[in-house]
């Protein structure tokens, strides 16, 4: 197997670094090397936050060069333009379609780019786009999110089902372990 290189994007508090844990444990328990890293300066105010993960027979650095992402798992539309230039020419984009209006927009200093991902998917020929949020508050809550996301970036991926749901299982609270594993199904059966 070639390396997989997944790019993982969105702003402070959506689940990002918990996505990135993730993937990287459940190509670990599936038999492979896997390296990740991690950018969050401002991730606690709704910043950028971004997670490079490696998974194959052998991962010898943890970043993605640009044009050199399998896939992108974006949490956020206005995040997926930022990291765009990651994207290989024949990868595959998933996005969450939601909006977090930055600070910058908040203020009045910017405007939230309009039809952000029309303009995308002119460029890029392999989209999902995914209602996160609405099937995230389906499975029981909204900060479910990032598992919903991840049954999307599983049915993409040659990882079995069930190892995701293991490692979702060990690494989410006890008490939202049901409705974590309904978040990553509602996310996998969505496509």
């Amino acid at each position: 197997m070639d390396t997989v290189n997944i790019l993982i994007c969105g702003v402070g508090g959506q689940g990002v670094l918990l996505a990135g844990d993730i993937i990287a444990e459940t190509a670990i328990a599936s038999g492979f090397d896997a390296k990740k890293s991690e950018v969050h300066g401002m991730a606690q105010r709704g910043g950028s936050v971004v997670s490079h993960v490696r998974f194959g027979q052998k991962v010898n650095s943890p970043l993605i060069r640009q044009g050199e992402a399998d896939v992108i798992l974006s949490f956020e539309e206005m995040e997926t333009a930022r990291y765009l230039q990651f994207l290989k020419a024949d990868g595959c984009l998933i996005i969450n379609r939601q909006q977090i209006i930055p600070m910058s927009v908040a203020t009045g200093q910017a405007e939230y780019p309009v039809d952000i991902v029309e303009k995308i998917k002119q460029q890029v020929k392999n989209v999902v786009l995914c209602p996160g949020m609405e099937l995230a508050e389906k499975a029981g809550s909204a900060k479910a999110v990032n598992t919903v996301l991840l049954g999307a970036l599983a049915k993409k991926l040659e990882l079995a089902p069930d190892k995701w749901q293991g490692i979702i299982s060990q690494r989410v609270p006890a008490k939202t372990v049901e409705m974590n594993k309904k978040a990553f199904e509602s996310g996998y059966d969505q496509q």
